[in-house]
Formats: C-alpha cells, sequence, structure tokens
C-alpha cells in the first residue's frame, strides 16, 4: 500500500528549502509514496497545530489510508538562551486513535490541537544539533522509519498531556487564502453558546474594533458584511470564524497576525 504524506512546514511556498527537504524526504521513502505541502508562516506553530489537527483527525472517508502527517516548525524557542551547535527542539513520533501516524518537532501549540487524540506518544532518538538544517539532513529519515514501521528511534513513551500545552483560547487559529480568520473557538463552547444567528456582536482583535453579524454560514449576509459563524474546520465541533462575504475579514481587521487575542461582546 502506497503511503500519503502530509508536510507542514514554515516555509514559504516555492522556497528553496522546500525543494531540498522534499528530496531529502524522497530519498527515505518509497518510490511510489505521495505528498501534499501546506505552507505556514515562520515560526507559527499554532497554524501549523491548527493545520495538523483538521488533516489528521479527517474522517475516514476524507483522507488516504496509511497517512502519515509530518509537521516541522521549529522557532527554537524552548530555551531563551543561546544555543551551542545550532541544536533545536526535540522530535516526536505519535499515532492518533484514528490510526494517523504523526512525525512532529516539540515545538510551541505544534500537537495542541490534537492531544486528546493521540493514542501513543514518544520521543525520538534523532541528532538535535549540528545542522542548521535539521529538517533536511536528520528529520526525514525518521519519516522514512515511521513510513516502514521501524520503529527503532523510538526512546521512551511520554504522556501527551504532560508534554502538549492546551490550546491556546480564543485566538486566531489559521488565516486562509480568502482572509477568513478561523478562530480557536468552537461550537458549542458555553460562553457563545447565548449567540442568535443575526445578532451583532462587537469584535476586537489588537485593538482594532469591527461589528459582525452572527451567521449559519457563509453566504447567511450581504456582500461586504463582516460575518462570524461556526466555519468549515473542526470536523464534529466546528472552530468559529470571521468573514467578510466578497472581502478579507483579514485585511478590515487590519491584518492581525496569528495568535491575536478576540474579545466579542454583545451589543
Amino acid at each position: 500500500m502506497s503511503s500519503f504524506v502530509h508536510v507542514i512546514c514554515d516555509y514559504a511556498p516555492g522556497d528553496l528549502a522546500w525543494a531540498e527537504v522534499m528530496a531529502a524526504l524522497s530519498a527515505q521513502l518509497p518510490h511510489d509514496a505521495r505528498f501534499h505541502l501546506t505552507s505556514v508562516g515562520s515560526f507559527e506553530t499554532i497554524a501549523q497545530g491548527f493545520v495538523l489537527a483538521q488533516l489528521g483527525l479527517s474522517d475516514i472517508d476524507l483522507r488516504p489510508e496509511n497517512m502519515i502527517i509530518f509537521a516541522n516548525c521549529a522557532p527554537r524557542k524552548d530555551r531563551r538562551a543561546a544555543r551551542a551547535n545550532n541544536e533545536g527542539e526535540g522530535l516526536l513520533y505519535g499515532r492518533l486513535k484514528n490510526g494517523v501516524k504523526v512525525v512532529a518537532v516539540n515545538s510551541g501549540y505544534s500537537l495542541a490541537f490534537v492531544r486528546d487524540e493521540i493514542a501513543e506518544l514518544w520521543a525520538v532518538q534523532v541528532k538535535d544539533d549540528g545542522s542548521q538544517f535539521r529538517s533536511r539532513d536528520y528529520f526525514p529519515e525518521i519519516v522514512g522509519k515511521a513510513v516502514a514501521e521501524e520503529f527503532s528511534f523510538r526512546l521512551g513513551k511520554l504522556d501527551a498531556a504532560a508534554v502538549v500545552p492546551d490550546i491556546p483560547a480564543e485566538v486566531i487559529g489559521y488565516i486562509d487564502s480568502f482572509g477568513n480568520l478561523k478562530t480557536t473557538i468552537r461550537a458549542g463552547d458555553e460562553r457563545f453558546a447565548a449567540l442568535n444567528s443575526g445578532e451583532r456582536i462587537r469584535a476586537i482583535i489588537g485593538g482594532t474594533v469591527r461589528t459582525a453579524t452572527v451567521a449559519t454560514g457563509s453566504f447567511n449576509v450581504m456582500e461586504g458584511d463582516l460575518a462570524f459563524a461556526p466555519g468549515s474546520s473542526g470536523h464534529n465541533k466546528r472552530y468559529w470564524e470571521f468573514f467578510q462575504r466578497g472581502g478579507s475579514a483579514w485585511a478590515d481587521f487590519g491584518k492581525p497576525p496569528i495568535g491575536s487575542k478576540i474579545t466579542i461582546e454583545r451589543t
């Protein structure tokens, strides 16, 4: 059975880094392995975690068999002190309850959005220094072994609840190419359960205040209106998002970065 590898990295689309990582991965994987690449912004572990969950927790009918996710966003922020010999965050191997395998750098919120769905989590034996480009020089070998189910790289089992942080509350989790702001507020959250379709709210993001209409879908508002509604991400507990029909909610809010705090006030 051929493998399907989702690669999530914080390289710009078309960057040289992508070419080198993909070449190194291809050298370690079966010739019939298939790939899909998803780019997040530099050091954006929140976005990486959001994407990882959306891909990894997809329904069985919406993902290929024998899927593995390689998530590599390593801002080297686990320690503020200077690092010797380009040392970076460690690598983890996990298997989700649905069987999807994950190889991810242990950085920030990279695994936060799937923490409760992790069936097993392991520390990985891999060099973490000596290279500024570990995702090319060291990590592809681990991905190749995980695909082949050669687990000699596993060091020790970890408690996901102790290692992985909570999802950051009420922030921007992902910004798509349409400028929609996908938040970390989930449908069913009791703090927002009282919102009614058609109700007007005040939303504050990064000091910018806008009025939005609570909606049930992307086309329940007039062209140009800003809306707040459960979006297409989050599977059985969808995440609320801001969208502007015919425009960009991201631009309307002054282009806030991922991780920006969101305050919702009823008018």
